[in-house]
């Protein structure tokens, strides 16, 4: 009979076996930071063969960490859009793939906000090792608050001059201005915006087209007020054609808005692209599957949950670092 394997009770006897350091066998077994793909691959060999498992919420609790970061959707209280919204749902999916692939779980909290503490009443609960927001809404200065002290935290959403907190966002600006040339360019001179000024990132959409209009068609640009709601776009579109008004481009603050729009347009016989161009913000698989398939401004949410992770990361390592703004992206279908 061959000799026994020796005794592997802990992480520091496989260390010692694998003639590593404690923090390499760590790294090895969690899939957490950078590490040789063969060193990672023979230490889990070693581990296997002596039976060993690592007891991850004993070494958490010795470091003091959870092994998790939550994730937490901030609607406001004047927000339309909830979880079910194709976006959020998409980012969510997105960041908690990004998050397990370094090695973290994922927590995503109920409802949280009850009064003006409830996002330094999270973070004190002390449930993860970091934040991911999505979204500001109308709650950036208590964000900013809870970003004076706290570094952990990512939020989507714009930057603005003296926030305190990191973000990653796209430059919604110039995606609206993405929009407005492309509706020029296809000879549109009778223009209207539909969105929300009040929300955030629709007000820098609606900005940044409206900016790229020449003097007289900024002047003469309709703005109607629409929410991101299943029915608004649908609902405001069928009310603003009722009235006698007419567009022969339209520009809209989010995809769910723009496919209303060309519902509605469809039930008065306005064709589109033909006798309307409409363009929307987001790139949805709603987007792409609508009839006709709608020209909008991509979000790449991949790339942006991608981003976040990155960026809260090294925040949790202490390491200094800077906001992300993602460029936008026209893509071009039927619909202008």
């Amino acid at each position: 009979m061959g000799s026994a394997l020796p005794s592997v009770r802990s992480i520091a006897d496989l260390a010692r076996m694998a003639r590593v350091s404690v923090s390499t066998v760590s790294r090895a077994l969690t899939g957490k930071g950078t590490l040789n793909p063969s060193t990672r691959e023979r230490i889990r060999a070693l581990a296997a063969d002596h039976g060993f498992r690592l007891n991850v919420a004993a070494q958490n609790l010795r470091l003091g960490r959870t092994g998790a970061i939550g994730v937490l959707f901030v609607p406001g209280k004047d927000a339309t859009q909830g979880l079910t919204d194709p976006f959020f749902c998409a980012m969510i999916g997105q960041i908690a793939h990004a998050l397990t692939a370094r090695g973290y779980d994922v927590l995503l909290p109920r409802a949280l906000e009850q009064g003006s503490d409830w996002l330094e009443d999270f973070v004190r609960s002390g449930r993860t090792d970091g934040i991911i927001l999505i979204g500001q809404s109308d709650q950036a200065t208590i964000i900013d608050r809870t970003g004076a002290d706290y570094a952990p935290m990512v939020v989507w959403g714009a930057h603005a001059p003296g926030n305190r907190y990191n973000t990653v966002g796209l430059d919604n600006h110039a995606g609206g201005a993405l929009i407005a040339r492309h509706l020029l360019e296809r000879g549109c001179r009778k223009l209207a915006w539909f969105g929300h000024a009040h929300a955030g990132e629709f007000a820098a959409r609606e900005a940044g087209f409206l900016a790229a209009l020449p003097e007289d068609l900024y002047a003469s640009c309709a703005r109607v007020c629409c929410l991101a709601t299943p029915d608004s776009g649908l609902a405001t579109a069928r009310a603003w054609f009722t009235a006698g008004n007419r567009a022969d481009g339209v520009a809209a603050a989010c995809d769910r808005i723009a496919i209303g729009v060309v519902e509605a347009a469809r039930e008065f016989g306005i064709a589109v692209p033909e006798d309307m161009a409409v363009a929307g913000f987001g790139d949805m698989v709603s987007a792409q599957l609508n009839h006709p398939p709608l020209t909008t401004v991509r979000q790449d949410i991949p790339e942006a949950a991608r981003a976040l992770v990155d960026l809260l990361l090294r925040r949790i390592a202490g390491t200094e670092a800077q906001s992300v703004q993602l460029a936008p992206q026209l893509v071009i279908r039927q619909s202008a």
